[in-house]
């Protein structure tokens, strides 16, 4: 069981930057892809951002060039680096395994102000 803690998120204005972070428990985590979705309300979580466990990265194209994703595995960790931020960005974002989640943290939340 992966145990999973986001954090980083907070109030920025359109065009700012924030620095997400997961700590995961587990040494499941060395060889699990993971991802960075997002929880908008009223919407469905979404996949934002994934890394495999060789670092290869994939994006949604909503945030593709302006958002990376990277890990440390020695410390058990999953990185978002979001910058040039929008509102349509505002959310609640959560870390987990990609492509088979398990149970959910509580996400932190961005909200970007116009």
């Amino acid at each position: 069981q992966v145990q999973l803690v986001e954090s980083g998120g907070g109030l920025v204005q359109a065009g700012g930057s924030l620095r997400l972070s997961c700590a995961a428990s587990g040494s499941i985590f060395r060889v699990q892809a993971m991802g960075w979705y997002r929880q908008a309300p009223g919407k469905q979580r979404r996949l934002v951002a994934s890394i495999t466990t060789g670092g290869s990265t994939n994006y949604a194209d909503s945030v593709k060039g302006r958002f990376t994703i990277s890990r440390d595995n020695a410390k058990n960790t999953v990185y978002l680096q979001m910058n040039s931020l929008k509102p349509e960005d505002t959310a609640n974002y959560y870390c987990n395994k990609y492509p088979d989640v398990t149970s959910w943290g509580q996400g932190t939340q961005v909200t970007v102000s116009s």
